[in-house]
């Protein structure tokens, strides 16, 4: 005999898991795209608030020549990873039987880094160092150039910081005898903003260089196909979204240039230029395996090897050593799949818990040193109280054990190393149902 489960049995387990399944993933990755939201029964809203705190920490290299890519173990550079939170909203509801609409806020992508000791931090006495500079390899320009950005920055840290936020609007239809398939699809709104600081002797000539991009607004679009069983609880969903072209508004300022041309060039520019957020493909999945009991898979695949950020003015000025393409800032070499396998478990009327085991690829090392983790394995927990029929309450949190990855600059010349090394994120949702 076919076995059939009540969906109000199960309803308590179904949406615990996602408070669980906030991400810290590769590249600029942060919130996963989750448009979970929008595959609930009848009503639907949420509110998420989502706290990452990685310990990224490592050691510099010191080898100051910029014309070998040697690595060797120089100083600690203490914690570089900058505590981070974001929100995320859903709603969705149903028009009839057949047309659902829905609305999503998240904040996609991110970074927030931050170095405050070792080589990533421009010092007055180091800038003076021409002699030892020269010494190390460094030819006398360079070294000149290198001296006078470290001594007019001296105190100054390397710092990163990304931010941006998604608004997705939703339609989606089912069809077929039982309303088992239904496609979906709508636009997206995303705005992006950085500022960039590169500053010490790990950075070379560029040192002193900063970067501020202004938050930009543009478009793209989400599709999907999903397909529902609900006496067994099963759903499964393809989701696609576009990569979103920003042209972007940008200030520059950097020392280097001013300097090797004698004040002949200003060292500070304004300008326009392209950031292309990647496209994606989401994968969600969950079934029924007995009435109280939940079982979810996550997967994702965003092609970060395709993702490069170009600010005009750092560009020209590489060009000079590195040719007529000169340098990106921002770089990866890999694409990130990411995986999560969960479990939820409904203990009594209105409690439910969850577990879930990750693994994310990253996107490659050696890495950009404004961001040297390459990929995670995790664990997480989670549970759910109703405590009315329609509000609930969720809160979860993950441990990630971090991959080691060295630290690069577009010359691809290794600047740190980076092990060991781990975090954690918490979670908690609101969330209000109503069939």
């Amino acid at each position: 005999m076919r076995n059939h489960f009540h969906l109000k049995t199960l309803v308590v387990a179904i949406a615990t898991l996602s408070i669980a399944s906030v991400t810290n993933a590769a590249g600029l990755d942060r919130s996963g795209q989750d448009v979970t939201a929008f595959f609930q029964d009848g009503t639907y809203a949420e509110a998420v608030y989502t706290y990452i705190d990685a310990d990224v920490s490592g050691y510099d290299s010191s080898n100051n020549n910029n014309s070998t890519n040697d690595y060797t173990r120089g100083d600690k550079t203490g914690d570089i990873a900058e505590a981070y939170d974001f929100f995320r909203y859903g709603v969705k509801a149903d028009i009839n039987d057949t047309f659902s609409v829905g609305v999503l806020y998240d904040e996609p992508f991110g970074a927030a880094a931050e170095y405050t000791q070792s080589n990533f931090v421009a010092s007055e006495s180091l800038g003076g160092s021409v002699g030892e500079l020269v010494a190390d390899g460094v030819d006398g320009q360079t070294a000149g150039a290198i001296a006078t950005a470290e001594a007019t920055g001296a105190g100054e840290n390397t710092n990163v910081e990304v931010r941006s936020q998604s608004l997705t609007g939703m339609l989606g239809m089912k069809f077929g005898a039982n309303k088992n398939f239904q496609v979906y699809g709508g636009p997206v709104a995303q705005r992006i903003q950085a500022e960039t600081k590169l500053r010490g002797l790990a950075y070379g000539p560029a040192s002193g260089y900063t970067s501020t991009s202004n938050p930009d607004m543009d478009y793209g679009y989400i599709a999907g196909v999903a397909y529902y069983k609900p006496e067994i609880a099963l759903k499964a969903a393809l989701t696609y979204r576009s990569e979103i072209e920003h042209n972007v508004d940008i200030a520059e300022s950097y020392p280097l240039r001013s300097i090797i041309s004698g004040g002949a060039l200003s060292a500070n520019q304004k300008s326009n230029y392209e950031i292309t957020t990647p496209k994606s493909v989401n994968f969600d999945f969950q079934t029924g395996i007995n009435p109280t009991t939940l079982a979810t898979a996550k997967v994702r695949w965003v092609p970060w090897s395709d993702f490069v950020i170009t600010p005009p003015l750092y560009n020209e000025v590489s060009k000079a050593n590195y040719g007529p393409d000169g340098l990106n800032l921002v770089e990866y070499d890999d694409d990130q799949w990411q995986v999560e396998l969960g479990l939820a478990k409904r203990v009594a009327p209105a409690l439910a818990i969850s577990g879930t085991v990750g693994w994310d690829s990253g996107a490659g090392d050696p890495t950009t040193s404004l961001g040297p983790v390459d990929g995670y394995y995790s664990v997480g927990l989670g549970a759910k109280y109703n405590f009315t029929e329609n509000w609930a309450v969720s809160a979860g949190g993950k441990y990630l054990w971090f991959g080691d990855a060295q630290g690069s600059l577009p010359t691809d010349k290794i600047v740190a190393d980076f092990q060991d090394n781990d975090g954690f994120i918490a979670g908690l949702k609101v969330s209000y149902q109503a069939k």
